[in-house]
């Protein structure tokens, strides 16, 4: 994989200051003693965030050199566990079509390839490489790790099949959705609705800042996606089982 674009990743994501709002704002979905789930890792800033809260962690990436990241920025810390596979509806194996350039957009899907080719802000993203592995599913990291407290997911795409094997909720989840597959992000809120989350907030790009001014249905929150430009690229939906964790100010502890 290109070094540099790890690197670049690095500066991106662990940026002078970024730690501090990353705290801030995942603090509201964790308590000290929490589990969370890390569903496409990257680089570890979620994952080193949920520590920071005081979370167990379950760190999914699938791309070995992002992975080798990963264990050097643990140095061994037992309070997290790296997993090297991909999440899916069920257990088995799935080509990773890997960006050396841009390893943050690695994907199992090939509709979100297709939606990317000739997309305003997706010129000249190439996928030039693969490999096979395997895939194990929501359900089966609960069964050998425990019931999350919060899941934040992140594959580029293949978010509804990882959800469509997850058959309890847990108390809070994220899904990133792109403007170029909005019908991915309504299938998602499809199938949340379905385990029973009746509350949702969103945010844009990596404000880590809620867009609406309070949580809404899933119905409300499938138009509001729909109703953005295509310029708004890329952001996160959050589903709680306590709307009070998804108002723009969060109670006190």
């Amino acid at each position: 994989m290109n070094r540099a674009a790890i690197s670049r990743s690095l500066r991106i994501y662990h940026a002078p200051g970024r730690a501090a709002a990353l705290d801030g704002f995942y603090r509201r979905f964790l308590d000290s003693g929490d589990i969370a789930f890390d569903v496409g890792a990257h680089v570890g800033d979620r994952m080193l965030c949920f520590r920071r809260l005081g979370a167990r962690v379950v760190a999914v990436e699938p791309q070995a050199a992002l992975a080798r990241v990963l264990r050097l920025l643990l140095r061994r810390d037992p309070g997290v566990a790296l997993v090297s596979q991909l999440v899916g509806a069920k257990a088995g194996k799935a080509e990773l079509r890997l960006n050396t350039a841009n390893p943050t957009v690695a994907t199992a899907s090939p509709a979100f390839i297709a939606a990317a080719a000739g997309a305003p802000g997706w010129e000249g993203q190439e996928w030039d490489q693969a490999e096979t592995l395997p895939v194990t599913t929501l359900d089966a990291l609960i069964a050998a790790h425990g019931m999350p407290h919060f899941i934040k997911l992140d594959i580029e795409g293949f978010e509804a099949e990882a959800l469509r094997g997850l058959c309890r909720p847990p108390r809070a989840l994220s899904f990133e959705f792109t403007t170029i597959q909005r019908d991915v992000a309504a299938e998602c809120l499809g199938l949340l609705a379905a385990l029973g989350y009746r509350h949702f907030q969103a945010s844009l790009g990596e404000s880590l800042s809620f867009a609406l001014p309070a949580p809404c249905d899933a119905a409300a929150m499938q138009a509001w996606i729909a109703a953005l430009p295509a310029s708004a690229n890329s952001g996160d939906v959050y589903a709680s089982l306590e709307p009070a964790r998804l108002m723009v100010t969060p109670p006190q502890p």
